[in-house]
């Protein structure tokens, strides 16, 4: 666009919007699916405070506690290990290991490792709380699965 004549569009490369081919198609044939709705299209919305009183859910709750509170606690403890051992035990730290390698550095090496098994026993956990969220989204929506 020309700033001194804001009437001219010389060299305008802007591109056409609303061309044939850039529109895509909105929409769906079908009815939307559950996540898609808002609240006012949703005829079945779910109680989630009954939800909250579910066994099924209280006891994916426990089962999520029982693995996140002592995971955290083990690696908290075990990443702060290694600063308090290096200040309280200097002399059993800088025993060496391999060549100039010393035990602080071992410590402090392995810690990825700590990172990496967690996350793996993790990832199996996860498994087994997924299945026991399906199990809750089975019980707390059996109308709209009958209803699809």
């Amino acid at each position: 666009m020309d700033h001194k004549n804001p009437d001219t569009t010389v060299n305008d490369l802007t591109p056409s919007v609303g061309a044939a081919t850039d529109v895509a198609p909105l929409g769906h044939a079908a009815p939307k699916p559950p996540h898609e709705m808002t609240a006012a299209e949703d005829s079945q919305p779910v109680d989630w405070s009954g939800v909250t009183r579910m066994p099924e859910f209280r006891a994916m709750l426990r089962a999520k506690l029982r693995f996140i509170i002592p995971a955290t606690l083990i690696f908290i403890t075990y990443y702060f290990a290694l600063p308090v051992l290096v200040g309280y035990a200097p002399g059993l730290m800088s025993r060496k290991i391999i060549g100039t390698v010393n035990l602080a550095y071992v410590f402090a090496f392995s810690q990825f490792f700590m990172a990496w098994i967690i996350a793996a026993l993790y990832l199996r956990a996860a498994s087994r709380f997924d299945r026991m969220e399906h199990e809750v989204i089975e019980k707390a929506l059996p109308a709209r699965k009958e209803t699809e």
